[in-house]
């Protein structure tokens, strides 16, 4: 049946997971990185396109909201919630800087820049992740399996071992998740 070919695909995509050293590495990196910008009062600020602009602002949410257990709230933002300010930069530059901008003024040395790209090389986030490199940003890179041009601006880059998209973005959301639980554990000792 169609629908249990589907779910096992998902089951087998988290079975490579847990078993995949570098991806445990990389989302162990992003937490440490989170921690520490929260620790020194900084900001995160993510963006996607899509079902990936969906996951970050649904990340967004889990920092700035809450997580698992009420806490104060934490500095996250998704650049593409002000859609005045989206369509205005897309029409009078192009779609391509609609986040490098926001990053460019928004952003200050040490915050983070969450970019997420199944294919890893949507112009918009690699944009943004080479302005908040050359504001002493961090970066983390949520990607599929190659992590395109992403990847070379990256300081913690999470590949899904897939092509799928769908697959990929399961795989970021439930990521994003362990990220967000992680994170508000070690800051708010739970």
């Amino acid at each position: 049946m169609r629908i249990q070919k589907i779910i096992n695909e998902a089951i087998e995509l988290k079975q490579l997971l847990i078993n995949d050293v570098e991806y445990m590495e990389s989302v162990e990196k992003a937490v440490n990185l989170l921690v520490k910008a929260f620790n020194e009062d900084k900001k995160l600020l993510l963006c996607g396109n899509g079902g990936s602009a969906a996951d970050a602002q649904h990340i967004a949410a889990e920092f700035s909201g809450r997580f698992a257990f009420d806490r104060k709230p934490l500095y996250a933002e998704a650049l593409h919630v002000n859609t005045s300010y989206l369509t205005a930069v897309a029409n009078d530059y192009s779609y391509s800087e609609i986040y490098s901008r926001m990053t460019q003024a928004s952003g200050r040395e040490g915050d983070v820049l969450w970019g997420i790209s199944t294919s890893g090389n949507s112009a918009n986030v690699v944009n943004a992740m080479i302005t908040a490199k050359q504001q002493g940003m961090n970066t983390i890179a949520f990607t599929g399996q190659t992590g395109g041009e992403m990847k070379k601006y990256a300081d913690v880059l999470v590949a899904i071992p897939s092509t799928s998209t769908p697959r990929i973005q399961e795989s970021h959301i439930m990521t994003g998740h362990i990220i967000c639980e992680l994170v508000e554990e070690i800051l708010f000792k739970k």
